[in-house]
């Protein structure tokens, strides 16, 4: 445990980020899967409308610094080729 008042403070905050990436990485998650989901079942209609929310969030987590951007941009390409590849 810390000892100086700084450092109590200090560790204080991090608990609070931790809780808050936790929420945005387990929301991701969530949004991903559902993604996944519609692709699997062949709603394409239905995945080109969504996949403007799950960039949104991707975007999101990387301006938060949750996730780095360019792990957010290559989650985002390969998604949208996904989308587009002929079933």
């Amino acid at each position: 445990m810390p000892r100086r008042k700084s450092s109590i403070k200090k560790s204080r905050g991090d608990a609070k980020k931790h809780l808050r990436n936790l929420r945005v990485k387990t929301q991701l998650k969530k949004t991903l899967k559902k993604f996944q989901a519609l692709l699997a079942s062949k709603n394409v209609n239905e995945a080109k409308a969504f996949i403007q929310k799950v960039f949104s969030e991707l975007d999101k987590a990387a301006k938060k610094n949750i996730i780095h951007i360019k792990t957010a941009n290559r989650k985002k390409s390969r998604l949208a080729r996904k989308l587009s590849k002929p079933a």
